[in-house]
């Protein structure tokens, strides 16, 4: 019994694990590539009408939200670090106390998303140039980068313009006008905490219960 329970444990540390790199690894190799290939602004059509690459820096939360000034992103940063080392030790709990597999999967996928944007805000303000709407970002510039440590901004690329049209004339107060969704340009990190998040609120009675 013992020996079952050790096995499943260490099989969840490397799910956890395995989560947690991968993620990693495909949300930075994305962000690279954009930061180092498109300008500041441009996108390229992937999928007609209802996927494309559009290049945007955000110097605050997921899917464009703020926190004002220079100490507002420290304190986000901050705030970053912290939650993360909260939910390793929650993982850790729930590893302990024999929780199902996929609720340290979904967990898991937060905490990789969470270090996915913690990497952008603490070291691409030192390791990249700055990106304008003319000229592309190299890594490690001579000048030493565009922002001091904790202040880098999160890269952000994913669109998925499902709808993009106009209202009907007869709406109104929004008649004539532009309606788009799905309007945020997001990035991996941001996904795998939304996907984390909302399946976990959606199924917590059926997660919540151990084996």
């Amino acid at each position: 019994m013992h020996a079952t329970t050790a096995t499943q444990k260490k099989q969840q540390i490397l799910v956890a694990s395995a989560v947690v790199f991968v993620v990693i690894l495909l949300d930075q190799w994305l962000k690279y590539y954009i930061k180092t290939t498109f300008t500041l602004g441009e996108s390229r059509m992937m999928i007609p009408n209802w996927f494309e690459l559009h290049f945007t820096e955000n110097p605050g939360m997921a899917y464009g939200l703020e926190l004002g000034g220079s100490w507002g992103k420290i304190v986000l940063t901050s705030f970053r670090i912290i939650a993360s080392v909260i939910i390793v030790f929650y993982i850790k709990n729930l590893i302990k106390e024999g929780s199902k597999t996929i609720m340290i999967l979904l967990v898991s996928l937060i905490l990789a998303g969470a270090l996915g944007n913690i990497i952008d805000s603490l070291f691409y303000g030192k390791v990249f140039s700055k990106s304008t709407y003319h000229t592309v970002a190299s890594l490690f510039p001579a000048d030493g980068g565009y922002a001091p440590l904790f202040r880098g901004k999160v890269v952000d690329m994913l669109y998925f313009p499902l709808i993009d049209t106009f209202w009907p004339d007869w709406v109104p107060q929004f008649g004539g006008s532009r309606f788009q969704f799905f309007r945020p340009v997001f990035n991996i990190a941001d996904a795998a905490i939304s996907v984390g998040v909302f399946t976990i609120i959606l199924f917590r009675k059926k997660l919540l219960v151990s084996h």
